[in-house]
């Protein structure tokens, strides 16, 4: 008798453009910078000082984070799944020691960023992607929106482009938050890379960011990018990545790259 060949269920199908967006530590680390600037001005803000991780240790939280998007991307279903109800129980846990709940818009924003710079970082240093893949990234995060039991999740990527928008223009501000989240930003990564994280974000954030953070247009990466895409052909890109960030998150960085073990 010949026996069966058991297919594994993916959360994200292998053949999926969402599996070379979160596959690249390059597009990882611009998903960062852009996700950066807009936590800082988040009217949530409050939630992310009230544990007190992303202020004392803003790279940490990176690679906290990153890890379990990485999870969720990469993983078996099921695991998928698991590790998305690790990610609900910890927020109750959030929830439960400040006796108030986080709000859904904070939830869908989260959310939403990671929609919209899986796209930007992928379409600034690989190509533009097509519709179809556009609603890839797009389902992929609605599905573990829902998992979380995220109320008012767009339904479609249409939609979706439609809520962005909105979230942008009525949940965003500068505040005192902002200005100390930058300079915790600035003593974690050193001058030099946090100088290029600024220059990454002038590249990558929607233009109501831009607005709030008062940065400027021109960015001097922007006629170095066609040169960085260059250098991964000659193995030189690994040098470009340690200077966004530290060099003792070398080991970090690497393991960006490719599916996580």
């Amino acid at each position: 008798m010949k026996s069966e060949v058991v297919r594994m269920e993916y959360f994200v199908n292998e053949g999926s453009v969402v599996r070379q967006i979160w596959g690249k530590g390059d597009t990882i680390l611009f998903i960062f910078a852009g996700a950066a600037a807009e936590f800082a001005l988040s009217k949530a803000i409050d939630w992310l000082y009230f544990t007190g991780r992303i202020p004392a240790d803003p790279l940490g939280r990176l690679f906290s984070t990153v890890s379990y998007a990485r999870k969720i991307v990469f993983a078996e279903k099921e695991a998928a799944l698991r590790a998305i109800d690790t990610m609900s129980v910890i927020h109750s846990g959030v929830e439960a020691r400040r006796g108030m709940s986080i709000p859904d818009w904070a939830y869908r924003d989260v959310l939403f960023m990671l929609i919209d710079y899986s796209i930007r970082s992928f379409e600034l240093l690989e190509r533009r992607l097509s519709e179809a893949e556009k609603h890839e990234v797009f389902d992929v995060f609605k599905r573990v929106g829902s998992r979380m039991g995220i109320a008012s999740l767009p339904g479609t990527f249409k939609e979706w482009e439609v809520a962005r928008l909105e979230h942008l223009h009525e949940n965003l501000r500068k505040s005192s938050y902002t200005d100390d989240l930058y300079k915790q930003y600035h003593a974690h990564l050193g001058l030099v890379s946090y100088k290029i994280v600024l220059e990454v974000q002038k590249l990558i954030v929607p233009t109501k960011v831009h607005e709030l953070l008062h940065l400027k247009k021109i960015s001097f990466l922007k006629p170095l990018i066609g040169l960085y895409k260059l250098s991964r052909k000659m193995n030189l890109d690994w040098f470009l990545k340690s200077l966004i960030l530290p060099a003792e998150y070398k080991d970090e960085i690497k393991a960006l790259d490719g599916a996580p073990e």
